[in-house]
């Protein structure tokens, strides 16, 4: 078993223009976030093949276990926009944390190849590039199915 970190990868062929807007989405949805019991508000923001944006915050519930993570928020604005197709996600955090387990394997429901950004918002200029075939080896998917 490799103990080795996911391949750090920036997207070719995303508008720079169109990564930071989506950068400044996540960070705008971090704002609105709801994280009164972990005082840990995250922010998530997924690009669209044709441009949108659609943002998530994390939203806690004093049952821990209904709490809401910002990247499921964000895919389940999209799915409620009949967006299902993305091609970048930002998430911006204190420390700028990948996405938990639950999360990747929301994503992978709909793609297994998605460039990631992360962002700590105390240094928003340094980034971090995942890509999250790399954060769910070996994963389950809706292939296992048919």
């Amino acid at each position: 078993m490799s103990n080795s970190a996911p391949q750090s990868i920036e997207p070719s062929g995303i508008a720079p223009d169109r990564i930071e807007a989506t950068i400044a989405a996540a960070l705008a949805a971090r704002e609105a976030a709801y994280a009164p019991y972990s005082g840990f508000p995250v922010g998530a923001a997924l690009l669209s093949v044709d441009g949108r944006i659609i943002a998530g915050c994390n939203v806690e519930n004093a049952s821990y276990s209904l709490t809401q993570c910002a990247e499921r928020t964000a895919v389940q604005r999209a799915i409620v926009e009949r967006v299902d197709r993305w091609i970048l996600l930002a998430i911006a955090s204190r420390g700028g944390v990948s996405p938990c387990g639950a999360c990747r394997q929301v994503l992978v429901e709909f793609t297994e190849r998605l460039p990631i950004v992360l962002i700590d918002v105390a240094h928003p200029e340094q980034r971090r590039w995942l890509d999250l075939d790399a954060l769910l080896p070996e994963r389950f998917s809706n292939r296992a199915l048919s």
